[in-house]
């Protein structure tokens, strides 16, 4: 087994610290993202501008870009 030292200055500076497996870790990111359902015309919307976007990058349309500013 290993050991993890930590210094008890930076846990007080830091108000704790919380120990979880990466597993436990995962599935708390997860619902920390509320979840949204679309129904009816905003779903369709939706699903057809999601297929216009992979076909788009299937078909190498698309381009890498560091930040919005470099958008046309």
């Amino acid at each position: 087994m290993a050991t993890i030292t930590i210094p008890k200055t930076k846990i007080k500076k830091e108000g704790g610290i919380v120990i979880l497996s990466l597993k436990e870790y995962q599935k708390l990111c997860q619902r920390a993202v509320p979840t949204f359902y679309l129904k009816g015309k905003k779903a369709e919307e939706l699903d057809k501008l999601v297929e216009e976007g992979l076909r788009d990058h299937s078909l190498r349309k698309t381009r890498k870009i560091k930040s919005l500013a470099d958008l046309d």
